[in-house]
């Protein structure tokens, strides 16, 4: 199941984030969305764990919490509307 992770400071890297969810059971990736050009974080990540329990207990724990002085918001993923032509 994936998981949106917003309002991340610009300086969290991939590591951190596996380090964090890790805690709540096995994470498969992550996927630090970053600007194509500048290469910089754009404040937000997909974390994807396998265990649906797992999932909910991660976004519950860490929904609402600190990294760096921003309070980060945690929640199930939607599903993408691509529309790109």
């Amino acid at each position: 199941m994936n998981i949106y992770v917003g309002n991340l400071p610009y300086n969290v890297k991939e590591d951190e984030l596996r380090k964090i969810f890790e805690s709540y059971g096995k994470v498969s990736s992550v996927n630090l969305i970053k600007d194509r050009f500048s290469g910089r974080s754009k404040g937000f990540a997909f974390i994807e764990m396998y265990n649906d329990e797992e999932v909910k207990a991660a976004i519950e724990a860490i929904d609402g919490t600190h990294i760096n002085g921003r309070e980060i918001k945690v929640n199930v993923a939607k599903p993408r509307n691509d529309k790109r032509r």
